[in-house]
Parts: C-alpha cells; sequence; structure tokens
C-alpha cells in the first residue's frame, strides 16, 4: 500500500467526470485506488502484474497533482517513460518566480511548445513547480533547456541547444540506443 497526496484542487482532475479517470486508471494499472477529500490517494497493492506498477501509479498520480492533463500523466504507465518535478523555490526567490513562469511558458505558450516538440516531452508550469514526462534520451533534453532558461539564458540560446540535440532524440525514437 502506498500513499500519496496532491492538492484538493486537483482531485477532480483525478477522479474525472463521474469517476470515469478513477476507473481508468484502476483498469490500465490493475491496482485499486482510495481518494479522500484531503487529497490523499491510497494505492492497494495488487497480488498480480507488474511489481514496479505501484510505482509508476504513484507518479501518475502525482503528475495529475502537479497539473498534467490525466491522458498526458498515463504515459508514465508505460516503460521508460518518468517524471521529473522542478521546484523553482530552488532556483530563484519569490519575486522572481512569476518572471521565470513567463519565460518558462514564453508569448502565448511558444516556448513550451518548441520544448515539447523538439523533445517529445510534456511539460507543464503549475504554481511554483515545473513537470516534464519523458523518456530516458528525450527528459534530459528538456531539462536541461529548463535550466538554462531558469538560470537566464536567452531563448534563441535554448532553442539552438534543443535544434542541436533534434539528430540524438531522432536516433532514439527509431530505437537505437545512444
Amino acid at each position: 500500500m502506498r500513499t500519496v497526496r496532491i492538492a484538493a484542487d486537483r482531485l477532480g482532475a483525478l477522479i474525472g467526470k463521474s469517476g470515469d479517470t478513477k476507473k481508468l486508471l484502476e483498469e490500465r494499472s490493475g491496482l485499486g485506488l482510495e481518494i479522500s477529500k484531503d487529497g490523499t490517494v491510497v494505492i492497494d497493492k495488487s497480488e498480480t502484474g507488474d511489481p514496479l506498477m505501484e510505482l509508476k501509479l504513484a507518479d501518475v498520480i502525482k503528475a495529475v497533482g502537479r497539473g498534467f492533463n490525466p491522458e498526458k500523466a498515463l504515459r508514465l504507465l508505460e516503460d521508460d517513460e518518468y517524471l521529473e518535478i522542478i521546484d523553482l523555490k530552488e532556483f530563484a526567490a519569490d519575486k522572481q518566480i512569476k518572471r521565470i513562469r513567463g519565460r518558462l511558458i514564453g508569448k502565448e505558450g511558444r516556448t513550451r511548445k518548441i520544448i515539447e516538440d523538439l523533445t517529445l516531452c510534456d511539460m507543464i508550469v503549475y504554481g511554483n513547480t515545473v513537470g516534464l514526462i519523458g523518456n530516458s534520451v528525450s527528459l534530459p533534453v528538456a531539462k536541461h533547456a529548463v535550466g538554462m532558461l531558469i538560470n537566464g539564458s536567452e531563448h534563441s540560446s535554448v532553442y539552438g541547444y534543443l535544434e542541436g540535440q533534434r539528430p540524438r532524440l531522432r536516433i532514439s525514437e527509431m530505437g537505437f540506443d545512444l
């Protein structure tokens, strides 16, 4: 049995309309979920199936709690898909977080979209955190790009870095190990 806490305002996204999302998570993972109103989610251990599924489902729940759409968070049930949460408070004072969030999202979401498109990672900026979902090759590239933006690199430098990583990411997509 594993317990995960999420913000109460994200419980609706986790449960879904008429409990649809909760049912989908239970079906796809083979595990049961008990969700309380205070944001505590208990994952019931299963006697059958993948022993890592409990950890994968915990990551899906954390991802939904950090602002990801449940459909995108379901990627985490697949092998070689990981969740990375970056706390902006570790890098900047409270006064600067709003500016950094704006740099990460970009005008009309352009920067976030470019990072997602070039790395094939999903990215969300929620509260004081940045969430990334991706595989073992693309996730470090996306994390580095986010780090560059947090540390004040120009957007053009970040885009250049991402463009430079495209051949590596394409080789990875084809199934070759690097």
